[in-house]
């Protein structure tokens, strides 16, 4: 057991629907204990009508429920970081906050060996109308930490958060930006055993996510445990080799983090029927993109690495344009935009009048690292910089290194987006 940070066994977590869970602050605790003998009278009263069941207690029992979390077991080994995805709705933010001690479960029990630094959402463990500066102690106070503890860190912290000329104003004037920079810098730098990171990193703007990214990487190699959940699939895999896949409040899977992510982005190359192709709906008006294809080295939406490949596309006008441009990116299952191309109408003049036009970029060494990839292309006006259509994700096609053979070692997909054949000159000996 010495081994083992948190340990989760049957967590399963009820909520009745148009009853939510109240969060009980210290004065309500005194308030329910100074009016428990009341409420016992009252209960002793009630209990001789019938079944003993109030009014509301029998409107209660009618309501709806929805299990969160159903029967999610799981064990994380101290110093591993862990990521946690789902679609909304899966579970993730509701076992955050089981681990975290913010709601009970309503079956099994959850295990923590270590002190947890929690950043669920936005505002989490600040008290408003307290200062940054007084926040920062109140929040090291709960933890445990000494005034000494704070002291040696909070300049650390300021500086981290960007907040030092507001480290004295009332947070509850704190931009959603600042607010959040100084709670992850809390939640960070307070060195807690387990550090849980939910979403609440989306707030930032993406210099702040990557230096979040930078400390949660700092926190993981010090031998501490963190639990990270994230819809960005590129920091899950930058982060966690392990991850986690929720849905529908169970574990549909426990394992290697290019595993999980590509059961979550979903395994569409496998359809013939939908690999490498996109269709708009023929009752589409408008400029647009008509249809889309990827002419991939095998059938079935399947590419060889280094293999040719091209991608053709349809595009149909019938509002002529002077000033056209079209272009399309290549993005991984990580939602990381691997490769990007253009066309400008000067270059071939398509769109000047009406009618739908092919248009073909070929690429004669295509070699991006395997995987999945999907396509999103955009039809544009250059001169009043509008768009007339942006199609996400379509064209979903893999690309396979099967025909680069390794012995020694697995290919790891997380390593890369790009692969270029490169040669070695000899070893040579200076000493």
């Amino acid at each position: 057991m010495s081994g083992i940070a948190i340990r989760c066994e049957g967590l399963s977590k009820r909520y009745r629907l148009g009853q939510p869970e109240r969060y009980k602050a210290l004065r309500d605790v005194i308030a329910e204990t100074a009016t428990a003998p009341f409420r016992r009278l009252r209960g002793a009263v009630s209990s001789s009508n019938g079944n003993g069941n109030s009014p509301s207690e029998i409107r209660n029992s009618k309501s709806q429920t929805i299990w969160a979390l159903e029967d999610v077991t799981f064990d994380v080994k101290r110093g591993e970081v862990v990521g946690i995805i789902g679609r909304n709705g899966a579970g993730k933010t509701t076992l955050l906050k089981i681990l975290s001690r913010i709601t009970r479960p309503t079956r099994g029990h959850a295990e923590i060996h270590g002190r947890v630094g929690s950043l669920l959402e936005v505002g989490t463990g600040f008290h408003p109308e307290l200062t940054g500066r007084e926040n920062i102690y109140l929040n090291g106070a709960i933890l445990g930490m000494r005034k000494s503890d704070i002291d040696r860190q909070f300049d650390e912290i300021v500086a981290f958060a960007e907040v030092r000329r507001f480290i004295d104003t009332p947070v509850k004037r704190y931009s959603s930006g600042m607010y959040v920079r100084l709670a992850f810098a809390v939640a960070a730098h307070m060195e807690p055993e387990i550090l849980v990171v939910d979403e609440v990193l989306a707030v930032g703007d993406s210099a702040f996510q990557k230096k979040c990214l930078g400390k949660m990487g700092e926190v993981a190699e010090g031998g501490r445990t963190v639990l990270f959940v994230s819809h960005n699939m590129q920091a899950i895999a930058q982060l966690a080799a392990r991850c986690i896949l929720l849905a529908n409040g169970r574990t549909q899977f426990d394992g290697k983090t290019s595993e999980a992510i590509g059961l979550y982005q979903g395994d569409e190359t496998k359809d013939p029927a939908t690999a490498g192709q996109y269709a708009a709906p023929e009752e589409k008006a408008g400029n647009h993109i008509a249809w889309a294809r990827v002419q991939t080295s095998e059938a079935g939406g399947v590419h060889q690495w280094g293999e040719p490949i091209s991608f053709e596309f349809g595009i149909r006008i019938v509002d002529p344009q002077e000033s056209l441009c079209f272009a399309f990116n290549v993005r991984n299952s990580f939602n990381y935009n691997a490769c990007y191309f253009w066309l400008f109408d000067s270059e071939t003049n398509f769109g000047r009048e009406a009618g739908t036009y092919i248009l073909k970029c070929q690429a004669p060494k295509f070699r991006l690292y395997m995987g999945r990839y999907s396509i999103t292309a955009w039809l544009s006006e250059r001169r009043g910089n509008s768009y007339f259509e942006i199609v996400r994700d379509i064209c979903p096609f893999e690309v396979s290194m099967s025909n680069l053979p390794r012995d020694e070692y697995e290919w790891i997909p997380e390593l890369s987006t790009y692969l270029e054949d490169g040669s070695w000159s000899p070893v040579e000996r200076v000493t």
